[in-house]
């Protein structure tokens, strides 16, 4: 138990983040801790399928190539690393980390956190057959090896935040039932999950800063669950109130932030500068978790293709008619679904062939791989010579990929075997939290909205004139957190930006159920778009498929803003 603030940093906010990332924040300044977020539901779906060809696989084998590096580094350093790369296959990747750490010479106690695998029982407990079936385990387990001294803790799929919040446990002492603190550290793992999201990247005013090549951010947790973000000195980015509040509202729904540790109330939240490149993170109330816990299903859906052709110069909509028809015409064995889409990015009279370009794609599924196979892709290279003028494609059309289908289920915590294996071999196993210290719960009450401002002269801008932005995946469906940056503004938000208004300014919403959600501390309002992303992220047809675009797009559109808003200094 300690009252000193407890350093965690961040290197890894997805497979395929940058490698040199757990480097520069090992020697870029003091850490206690340093965590990796290597899983995503798309990511479980790949690490099934490699474990479908080898059963030794299924974890995250960047983070090894980066321990081969690093190491060494680590132990030089004395700080912990916590990472959920252990994927499908926690005590595999493990076990190769003691092989490493053997071969380089190096002294490090290894454990792992395991149970979250619900494959072997998946249909009694009504799951089904899934291809992955991954329950999301919390803290307790991470906690219970960094106890035992270990140096390295691997686990598989546990919600992003508990790697904040298992150290910070550990370290101060928590108990199962102090429910604002592990709130706060919720809140802190929440900022920290997705790397430099937090720092500057993917942010809206992202002109206002370097986000050239921002730095991981890293996160001071006080033993009174608040905390401080900030990043290393000298690295590019910036924490500023904005850009945490960016990563706040990232991929969440309601009031509730609800995890298998506690539910975190995002509408207690207080964001305040510290400093340069500081934030500071107050006032979170927690309350008991939910009696179950969410697991991510993978199943392999099928087999697509897809095949864009580049259309260019006059007659567009003609020219798209035709390849249509003769794609349609020349597939004898109909796919199971078939999606066209024609994006108007030519120009008239323009000065480039580019400028004179659009483009037709089409998206082909099927759960036979030779419907979607050489039967489609030899139907549009057939073509080449004998449709519309000027036919080109962006590329020659493959062989039909295999998709997955992402579902959420829920099951009881009891039924879910958490276990700590500690560098010694020894396995702790988490006892479930008490039926009464979980909580189904109940709806919040809805927050007052502020005083409209008084009509006055408005002018057709882009709403991102005056309003930030972020979007993104969850499951099949969407989100996108929109705030203010001032008072002023966010009374005109508050009551301008209605579901009904986003379906307007986003037909592509028009026909999905629309949540929308309220947060008068951060200023801000957050819509989940249900059903948007079809069956998640691998299966999705949209041009977009994780919605990673769709706040952009959001302001982009033009409204009517109060002038007053967009004086100097304003917008």
């Amino acid at each position: 138990m300690s009252a000193s603030p407890l350093r965690v940093g961040n290197a890894s906010g997805f497979y395929g983040d940058r490698f040199s990332a757990v480097r520069e924040m090992l020697e870029g300044g003091q850490l206690d801790v340093l965590t990796g977020d290597y899983l995503a539901e798309l990511t479980m779906l790949i690490l099934g399928r490699d474990r479908m060809k080898d059963p030794a696989t299924g974890f995250a084998k960047t983070f090894l190539r980066q321990m081969e590096q690093c190491l060494a580094l680590v132990v030089e350093k004395k700080v912990k690393v916590v990472t959920n790369a252990g994927g499908l296959n926690p005590a595999g990747l493990a076990a190769a980390l003691r092989e490493l750490a053997g071969r380089l010479g190096v002294q490090v106690k290894v454990a792992h956190v395991e149970g979250d695998d619900l494959i072997g029982n998946a249909d009694e407990l009504g799951l089904g057959s899934p291809l992955t079936a991954n329950a999301y385990l919390g803290a307790w387990g991470i906690a219970g090896c960094l106890r035992a001294g270990a140096d390295l803790v691997v686990t598989g799929r546990v919600t992003d935040a508990s790697l904040v919040v298992g150290p910070a446990a550990a370290h101060f002492g928590w108990k199962t039932d102090d429910w604002d603190r592990l709130a706060g550290a919720m809140v802190a793992g929440h900022v920290l999950e997705c790397g430099t999201q937090a720092t500057g990247g993917n942010y809206s005013f992202f002109t206002e800063l370097d986000a050239r090549r921002p730095g991981f951010p890293l996160a001071e947790i006080h033993e009174d669950g608040s905390s401080v973000i900030t990043k290393h000195p000298g690295t590019g980015g910036a924490v500023t109130v904005d850009t945490v509040l960016a990563q706040l509202v990232y991929e969440i729904t309601g009031a509730r932030y609800a995890g298998p540790d506690a539910t975190a109330r995002f509408d207690s939240i207080a964001l305040a500068s510290d400093g340069k490149d500081r934030v500071r993170i107050s006032g979170v109330r927690g309350e008991p978790p939910p009696p179950t816990v969410k697991v991510c299903l993978n199943n392999l859906g099928g087999y697509r293709n897809e095949a864009t052709f580049v259309l260019v110069g006059l007659d567009i909509e003609e020219k798209a008619r035709l390849v249509r028809e003769q794609m349609e015409a020349a597939m004898t064995r109909k796919p199971k679904e078939v999606h066209w889409t024609l994006v108007r990015t030519d120009r008239e009279d323009a000065a480039t062939e580019e400028q004179a370009a659009a483009f037709l794609r089409v998206v082909v599924k099927d759960s036979d791989p030779k419907v979607v196979g050489r039967a489609f892709s030899g139907a549009a290279v057939e073509l080449a010579l004998g449709s519309y003028p000027g036919f080109t494609m962006t590329a020659p059309p493959s062989d039909g990929a295999p998709y997955g289908v992402y579902t959420p289920a829920y099951v009881d915590a009891a039924k879910v075997e958490h276990v700590a294996v500690l560098p010694d071999g020894t396995r702790s196993v988490i006892a479930p939290l008490a039926k009464e210290k979980t909580q189904a719960l109940a709806p919040v009450t809805p927050p007052e909205l502020p005083a409209p401002l008084p009509s006055g002269p408005t002018r057709r801008v882009p709403l991102g004139r005056i309003v930030a932005a972020r979007s993104g995946d969850k499951g099949g469906a969407a989100n996108i957190g929109v705030w203010a940056r001032t008072d002023e503004a966010w009374r005109w938000l508050a009551h301008a930006l209605t579901a009904d208004k986003l379906r307007e300014l986003l037909p592509e919403t028009a026909a999905f159920p629309i949540e929308r959600h309220v947060f008068p501390g951060l200023r801000g309002l957050n819509f989940v778009i249900d059903g948007i992303l079809g069956e998640g992220v691998s299966s999705s047809t949209r041009f977009d498929p994780q919605g990673k675009a769709l706040g952009e797009w959001l302001r982009s559109r033009h409204v009517d803003v109060p002038e007053s808003l967009l004086r100097e200094g304003q917008g």
